[in-house]
C-alpha cells in the first residue's frame, strides 16, 4: 500500500477514467436529438453537461494544476444548443481527461498542499483535484439519470451488487 498522497492521486485518476467511460457509454446510447434535448430553458442538455465537464476539468486540472493556459469560455458550455456531433463531444472529453490524468500522474505528492487560484477560488492542489472529481461525479450522475429517462434502459453499471462475493471486490 502506498502513501495517502499516492492513494488519493491514483483513486482520482481511476474515478475520472471510470466516470468518463460511463459518460461515453451514455453518449453512445443516445441520439443526437436526445443529447441536446431540454425540457425547459432552465435545464441543461446532456451535451451541455459534457461541454461543461470538459471545460471544468481543463480549467481546474489541465490549466490550474498542470500549468497549461486557461482557455475556458464557460458561458458557451451552457449556451450551446447542438451543432457538436456526438463523436466530437466524446473525443474532446476523452482528450481533456487524458490530459488531466497526465497532469495528476505527473504531480509530485508534495505539491498537494501548494496553493493556487482557479476560477477565482484560492485552493490547494488537493482541493482542486477533489473538487473536480466530486463535480465530475455529480454531473455524471445527471447524465446517467437523463440517459435512463430518455432510453428506458438499465445501464447495468451496478449489476455486480447482485452477488455478495463480487460486491466485496468492486469499488463503489
Amino acid at each position: 500500500m502506498g502513501s495517502a498522497e499516492h492513494l488519493f492521486l491514483d483513486y482520482s485518476v481511476r474515478k475520472l477514467r471510470q466516470l468518463t467511460g460511463r459518460i461515453e457509454d451514455c453518449l453512445g446510447r443516445l441520439t443526437e436529438e436526445q443529447i441536446w434535448a431540454r425540457g425547459t430553458e432552465t435545464e441543461n442538455a446532456v451535451g451541455n453537461l459534457v461541454l461543461h465537464l470538459t471545460g471544468n476539468v481543463r480549467q481546474w486540472i489541465v490549466a490550474g494544476v498542470g500549468g497549461k493556459p486557461d482557455i475556458r469560455q464557460r458561458d458557451t458550455e451552457f449556451a450551446a444548443r447542438g451543432g457538436t456531433p456526438v463523436a466530437e463531444l466524446a473525443a474532446h472529453l476523452r482528450s481533456v481527461i487524458d490530459a488531466a490524468v497526465g497532469a495528476i500522474e505527473d504531480l509530485a505528492p508534495e505539491r498537494l498542499t501548494e496553493r493556487l487560484t482557479v476560477q477565482g477560488y484560492h485552493v490547494t492542489v488537493l482541493e482542486a483535484i477533489y473538487a473536480v472529481v466530486e463535480h465530475f461525479a455529480g454531473h455524471t450522475g445527471q447524465i446517467i439519470y437523463a440517459t435512463k429517462l430518455l432510453t428506458g434502459q438499465d445501464l447495468g453499471y451496478h449489476r455486480y451488487l447482485n452477488t455478495t462475493a463480487s460486491h466485496r471486490e468492486a469499488t463503489p
